[in-house]
């Protein structure tokens, strides 16, 4: 979606909105972690993030990839800033080829910094010399596909009139060449900022302008970035913040209060301007402690307008429809559908590509070092060992297993003392829903999608478990009528009590004005596909030891011999309903195993 048509809906739901900046790091641990903290700020509610662009090499070259894995993976509106620097004009457009293909809509257009060692800017041979040279090209290229955004100077006000009104001529001239909206430079007065405003509107601009905002991380921080933007500091806010100067914390709380103050004076001052756009310098901690001072809440529906993580590539961007199987590997979903022709939107049938791809790139991977499976998981000796992990994960003891990279989610913790009880039953859960009756959409736990609606769950679990237990288990499930279930091994043997051969919806959502979305299912040939990874995985948790260790023997033997289950119940009514069979085949099981003469609790 283009950041025009956020901002316009935004004013439409007369709500305040914001979007933060990062720059890609030098190093790939860099990228990494950024990454992850991107994935963590999109919790924080932002319409949109863009991505700097550095003058060529390899950091240039980051930019497009970061854009791709946030528009792909993140699943966040993501803009693209692009600069004339060092950039002739095949590599232009080889850029934005590549943001089209990753469904990027937004592109910052910029002359640039001179490159690093160099005083004086200069064009390269077949390249731009000015940013609306830039702009023009990209809309003789590309039409109205990009909404194209150009940098806004408010300190252009100080400025003696005749350059002041040549640089607004300049603006004007940019406007007129195709331009969206304006991203203006950090800025700290918000008096000068506020007349620049109202000059911009005066010489007939219309378009948004987006206010720049940047949060006082650090004293050092805040002196080196004003110095080299030339930026004007209000007096009041040095005297403020510089009998502080050593002490960090002290700071940024008060650099904090004085931002959010300068903030709610741009809101209030009846210029048309909603939004604010935070210049994070890839940290976290300033932007949510501002986000926080201004009571800025996320809406729902921009951080989770499905229950899904949303990918939005050109092909997958209309997706309402996944399995359940991967609610913990979202990126091995995407990795293993990524050459499907089309993707199941509103019903999950011939749609799809009849083949999920091979188990590569994300498909089998446990994404922990030898070193750190080790510290996490430490070397399991019988069964008990490897049922207390899997409790110790459902009760937020433990932050990771081979069949989830993150920790539970926060619906988890609505049954959590369940799920841990059925581990040391013997019932090993890799994933789980609650029964959710109509809660709001914006539920802070179970909430998604637009607002006034309301959303739906059957109570779902999946696990790997013993052949005897198993037995056991079925025989109370079978007199529950409620209860369909389908049943794998290894080998890729399925049964199950389902008489459908469509797909079971396991959430669904009622908003106004649309028809009922249904974005998770449970659905046979999906299973099957995920089965080979959920088996791989353990498979690879066992070549973590060495190969003749009891601890690789013992999970070995566990993905040799277990069956992997999944259990729905279809009364979303009854929320306990599913565990009950689990706990009385699992007392059964133990009592049994119990009175056994030299019974074994090490194999499967």
């Amino acid at each position: 979606m283009k950041v025009t048509q956020k901002i316009a809906q935004c004013e439409r739901d007369n709500k305040v909105w914001w979007s933060f900046e990062y720059f890609p790091p030098r190093t790939a641990q860099g990228l990494q972690n950024l990454l992850d903290r991107i994935e963590r700020m999109r919790g924080l509610g932002p319409e949109f993030i863009d991505i700097t662009w550095n003058a060529g090499g390899r950091t240039s070259e980051l930019t497009a990839e970061m854009v791709k894995t946030c528009q792909g993976l993140v699943g966040i509106e993501t803009c693209m800033h692009l600069t004339c620097t060092n950039m002739p004009k095949e590599k232009v457009d080889f850029a934005l080829r590549e943001a089209k293909n990753s469904g990027c809509r937004n592109v910052l257009a910029l002359r640039g910094d001179p490159p690093m060692g160099k005083e004086e800017w200069e064009a390269v041979e077949g390249g731009f010399v000015h940013g609306i040279d830039l702009v023009r090209h990209i809309r003789r290229e590309y039409g109205d596909y990009f909404d194209i955004a150009v940098a806004g100077f408010p300190q252009h006000q100080t400025l003696p009139p005749e350059e002041r009104d040549l640089e607004m001529k300049y603006l004007k001239e940019k406007i007129d060449a195709g331009v969206n909206f304006i991203f203006t430079q950090m800025f700290y007065d918000v008096d000068i900022f506020i007349d620049w405003v109202k000059s911009v509107r005066a010489v007939g601009i219309t378009v948004p302008i987006v206010p720049g905002i940047a949060p006082i991380q650090t004293w050092n921080g805040f002196q080196r970035a004003t110095s080299l933007a030339k930026t004007i500091i209000p007096q009041a806010l040095l005297e403020a913040l510089e009998p502080h100067k050593d002490n960090d914390e002290k700071v940024r709380e008060i650099g904090t209060k004085l931002v959010a103050e300068m903030c709610r004076k741009i809101l209030n001052a009846n210029l048309g301007i909603h939004g604010l756009h935070f210049y994070t310098m890839n940290l976290e901690k300033g932007t949510k402690m501002l986000l926080e001072e201004l009571n800025l809440v996320p809406r729902m529906e921009t951080v989770k307008p499905l229950p899904w993580r949303q990918s939005l590539t050109p092909t997958r961007r209309q997706e309402t429809i996944r399995p359940i199987f991967w609610a913990n590997r979202t990126k091995s979903y995407i990795s293993r559908t990524e050459n499907w022709d089309e993707y199941p939107n509103g019903r999950f049938g011939d749609s799809r590509s009849p083949a999920y791809g091979e188990l590569d790139g994300y498909g089998v991977s446990i994404k922990k070092s030898r070193e750190d499976a080790l510290k996490l998981w430490g070397q399991p000796l019988t069964f008990a060992d490897i049922s207390d992990l899997f409790a110790k994960f459902c009760s937020g003891r433990l932050h990771a297993l081979p069949w989830s990279d993150q920790k539970p989610s926060n619906e988890t913790s609505i049954i959590s003392e369940k799920l841990a009880r059925m581990n040391t039953l013997g019932f090993l859960t890799i994933n789980s829903q609650p029964a959710v009756n109509g809660v709001k959409s914006s539920d802070k736990v179970f909430g998604w999608g637009p607002r006034n609606g309301y959303v739906y769950q059957k109570a779902y679990l999946e696990f790997f478990v013993k052949p005897a237990l198993l037995t056991l288990l079925l025989s109370h499930i079978e007199r529950d009528s409620n209860i369909t279930y389908y049943v794998i091994n290894k080998r890729g043997d399925l049964r199950t009590n389902t008489h459908s051969e469509g797909p079971n919806a396991v959430t669904w959502g009622v908003f106004p004005g649309k028809e009922i979305v249904q974005p998770t299912i449970v659905e046979a040939v999906s299973f099957m596909a995920w089965k080979d990874e959920a088996f791989e995985l353990g498979q690879q948790w066992a070549q973590v030891y060495d190969p003749e260790s009891p601890s690789a023997k013992l999970i070995s033997e566990l993905m040799d011999t277990c069956y992997l289950v999944n259990v729905v119940h279809n009364d979303f009514h009854d929320a306990d309903a599913i565990f009950k069979p689990f706990f009385q085949a699992g007392e059964e099981y133990q009592a049994t195993q119990a009175n056994a003469p030299n019974h074994s609790v090490n194999g499967c």
